[in-house]
């Protein structure tokens, strides 16, 4: 006889790590596992191991056709703002940059500002 399960209230849909799906798709690539045998075992539904293998195998092939390393999603993303807020501030120093720029030409015009060189700083005497 087979064995039947009873299900008796609503359970909350459960949150997997991704050690834990990396374990279940190992454990379907085993020799003499079914997807299906170990979702049974396990209490998952098969469509979920499907999806899980795919997403593992594509992505795998992905990176290893690309030569990159897989990230998440999240580390994906916490990465793209980073390189929003970047280029925020290199926009904001390019601008300062040309406000400076008009600055000193401005001042050159109107000879605030010599066009003799400055000594360096490491210079501190005069040679004799």
């Amino acid at each position: 006889m087979n064995q039947i399960e009873v299900i008796s209230t609503v359970r909350r849909r459960r949150n997997f790590t991704a050690q834990d799906k990396a374990q279940y798709v190992a454990l379907t690539m085993q020799h003499g596992n079914t997807i299906s045998s170990v979702a049974r075992e396990y209490g998952i539904a098969p469509n979920q191991l499907y999806k899980w293998r795919n997403l593992m195998e594509n992505g795998g092939m992905t990176a290893v056709g690309a030569n990159d390393q897989v990230v998440s999603m999240a580390e994906y993303t916490a990465l793209l703002k980073k390189i929003k807020q970047l280029e925020q501030m290199l926009g904001r120093k390019t601008v300062e940059a040309e406000i400076l720029k008009e600055a000193v030409e401005i001042a050159h015009a109107k000879k605030f500002i010599s066009h003799i060189p400055l000594l360096t700083p490491d210079v501190t005497h005069y040679k004799k």
